[in-house]
């Protein structure tokens, strides 16, 4: 399909049209110097940036069958806002970078542009995309940079949970392990290849499971609440709970200790299922828990094991880790 018939591939097209039709879609800036220069100007009130970034690549991370152009979008920019929140700091701007074979529709571009506007204005009001790059490859890959303001506070770090420290998550655990297993055991071909979703197939709860694979919505608000209400220690749960709370405790020098009991009907993928962005957070004996987080446990001095459930050593890794696990994803 050429330019004359609406839908060009950017291959047709210079950088120049392609990041019109992306800033056509993402809304006014926020920024003191938005896109259009060679760099953003954001503004920091309290002399002080959080920064993070993460890479989506076609493969390991998402795939088009299963993926839309707007859920790749907003996925990519609630990954990061999630990192964000979890230092106890607001979003405020995204960077974001495309690396696009040429045959990529234009329509898928700003499709993607439409998800990453739609994830800042329902998850972090305030940001905004406001700047980033445009290149091509072989394989489309999203990177995203995202910033935030600290606003005075002082950043919540992995490594603050002390002995007695009530452990507590926000946001739902198991769903989107749950929504991946759906993708892989119902949508892809005999060879093992994806093959596009038929919602009609699924039930409500199989739906909200989906969304919670392709569309995360992390508590972002409550990042800066937990750091409000004096929390220890907090990070963003990706990985899985077990490996993750692994990493706090690692951080800290403790044992964290989990208690199945607070952790719903399917304890198994939310002690181990990934990609839930959930928040974990640790809280001073005393502290009232903020409003969204559940207690699941408690911070014990460091024990042989890292992490118990139900006072016993969890057996497996509790989680996904990229290296060890891609081959449980190819297709």
């Amino acid at each position: 399909m050429g330019v004359e018939h609406g839908d060009p591939t950017v291959g047709e097209l210079s950088e120049g049209r392609i990041l019109r039709s992306i800033l056509e879609r993402l809304g006014e800036s926020q920024a003191i110097v938005g896109p259009g220069d060679d760099a953003a100007v954001i503004a920091a009130a309290d002399g002080r940036v959080v920064a993070t970034v993460d890479t989506l690549v076609h493969g390991p991370d998402f795939r088009l069958a299963w993926s839309s152009a707007f859920d790749l979008g907003y996925k990519a920019a609630a990954v990061n806002l999630a990192d964000v929140a979890a230092m106890g700091a607001t979003p405020t701007a995204l960077l974001v970078a495309l690396a696009m074979p040429d045959a990529t529709r234009l329509s898928f571009v700003t499709g993607l542009a439409d998800g990453l506007r739609a994830a800042c204005r329902e998850l972090a009001p305030g940001c905004r995309v406001e700047g980033g790059d445009l290149t091509v490859s072989d394989t489309l890959t999203v990177a995203v940079t995202a910033l935030g303001a600290l606003a005075g506070r002082e950043p919540v770090l992995r490594s603050g949970a002390r002995p007695g420290d009530a452990v507590a998550v926000a946001g739902r655990l198991g769903r989107s392990a749950r929504g991946l297993r759906l993708l892989f055991e119902r949508f892809t071909d005999a060879g093992g290849h994806p093959v596009p979703v038929d919602e009609t197939t699924l039930s409500p709860g199989e739906r909200d499971d989906l969304a919670a694979q392709l569309r995360p919505g992390p508590p972002v608000a409550l990042g800066p609440a937990a750091a409000e209400a004096g929390a220890s220690a907090m990070m963003d749960v990706s990985d899985g709970l077990v490996l993750d709370a692994s990493r706090l405790a690692e951080a800290s020098d403790v044992t964290i200790a989990l208690e199945s009991a607070t952790l719903g009907s399917d304890v198994e993928d939310a002690l181990a299922g990934g990609e839930d962005h959930a928040l974990l957070a640790t809280f001073p004996v005393g502290r009232a828990l903020p409003h969204g987080f559940t207690r699941i446990g408690s911070v014990h001095a460091r024990g042989a094991d890292r992490v118990l459930v139900d006072g016993r050593p969890y057996v497996g890794r509790g989680g996904w880790d990229p290296y060890l696990d891609w081959d449980s994803r190819t297709g």
